[in-house]
């Protein structure tokens, strides 16, 4: 991957108007490396949460027209996808990187999962209060946080958990943000550490359920 595992000129992938151009550029220039960050950070991500882990790099398949304006490596405990269960992701976009935790709208039991936090009173709260820089996104996509989860109080997390599993297209995200230029400076090494410290933080929402 170089002394740094993304460069300016990956993130300008995502300047480039045409679909088909910029379809192009993901598959050859940037997931290589999301590929091979996926199998490295993988082991250690199963480590993290006593179990199997597999990575899932972004294909874009159902896109026929509009460029993507991001792509993504996702971490999840079944080999055949992620989206229906709890996993965590490494996203790059135009002028970010963000290291996310997610439930998505397709998840299997999202009710169940948000009842679970529900009945331990402050549990997610407390979960989410003890890291430092994690925010909330209101949408996997978004590139930066609504909020810094520490402004958060108990009563607005179980208002997101309760929207989260009364919408249909509810998905709760959390994450931190790392700008372009604090990524471009970062060896691999670098990297794949603060990746880890971030999941490792957040390590509590992906085992529940």
């Amino acid at each position: 991957m170089g002394s740094s595992f993304l460069t300016a000129s990956d993130f300008r992938v995502f300047e480039i108007p045409d679909f088909a151009g910029r379809m192009r550029a993901i598959r050859e220039q940037v997931r290589p490396k999301l590929t091979a960050l996926g199998e490295s950070l993988a082991p250690h991500i199963g480590r993290l949460v006593k179990g199997d882990v597999f990575a899932h790099v972004a294909k874009h398949a159902r896109r026929t027209v509009n460029p993507p304006e991001d792509t993504w490596v996702a971490f999840g405990p079944d080999r055949r996808g992620y989206k229906k269960h709890t996993h965590f992701k490494v996203a790059v976009s135009k002028n970010c990187m963000r290291l996310l935790f997610e439930v998505g709208p397709e998840h299997q039991d999202k009710r169940g999962w948000a009842a679970q936090w529900e009945r331990r009173g402050g549990g997610l709260a407390a979960a989410l209060s003890r890291p430092t820089g994690i925010g909330w996104f209101k949408n996997e996509h978004d590139e930066d946080p609504a909020a810094v989860v520490k402004d958060l109080g108990q009563e607005q997390l179980r208002a997101l958990l309760q929207e989260f599993s009364r919408r249909r297209d509810g998905q709760l995200v959390f994450g931190r943000r790392l700008s372009r230029a604090e990524v471009a400076g970062m060896t691999p090494e670098a990297f794949e550490k603060a990746a880890l410290d971030t999941f490792r933080a957040l390590a509590p929402l992906y085992q529940s359920r």
